[in-house]
């Protein structure tokens, strides 16, 4: 994105130096299970297998999320979390369609999956993600899956 106030940045989770690292699961931590509350497995395993996206301002993390591709199943884009100091910013926006485009990039012809938490919807349909489960409860959640079409 020309011009746009941060920088993107993809890497292994083996290639992340120690405190640039604690940032990002800092900031997964204090949204996903101290701001909404939800005692869960953060820490999944999965962060091995993944790309990990992150959007920064000089060395400041604004946003984060992590692409992987279980076998056999499509790519996925999980763990989206944007910094309560830097929202309302389109930066949720601004980190989906770098995923996406990392994502089309990496995994080329494949489409896209989520698991959404349900509330985000509308958000996730204008970045062309459709429903593709009925609602269901995650870690104390109601979710749902969707998918974005391969581009």
């Amino acid at each position: 994105m020309e011009g746009a106030p941060y920088r993107a940045d993809v890497r292994r989770l083996e290639q992340f130096p120690a405190l640039e690292l604690y940032e990002m699961l800092k900031l997964r931590v204090d949204v996903f299970v101290v701001e909404q509350d939800c005692a869960y497995p953060e820490l999944d395993g999965k962060d091995r297998e993944a790309l990990h996206l992150r959007l920064l301002d000089g060395q400041q993390l604004l946003a984060c999320a992590r692409l992987w591709q279980p076998h056999g199943t499509p790519p996925r884009i999980g763990r989206v979390a944007v910094s309560p100091a830097h929202r309302g910013k389109r930066l949720g926006e601004a980190l989906m369609r770098e995923a996406i485009a990392e994502c089309e990039t990496r995994f080329a012809g494949q489409p896209i999956a989520i698991s959404a938490q349900s509330h985000l919807q509308e958000f996730y349909r204008g970045l062309g993600f459709l429903v593709t489960s009925e609602e269901y409860v995650e870690d104390g959640i109601p979710h749902i899956d969707m998918e974005r079409a391969a581009s």
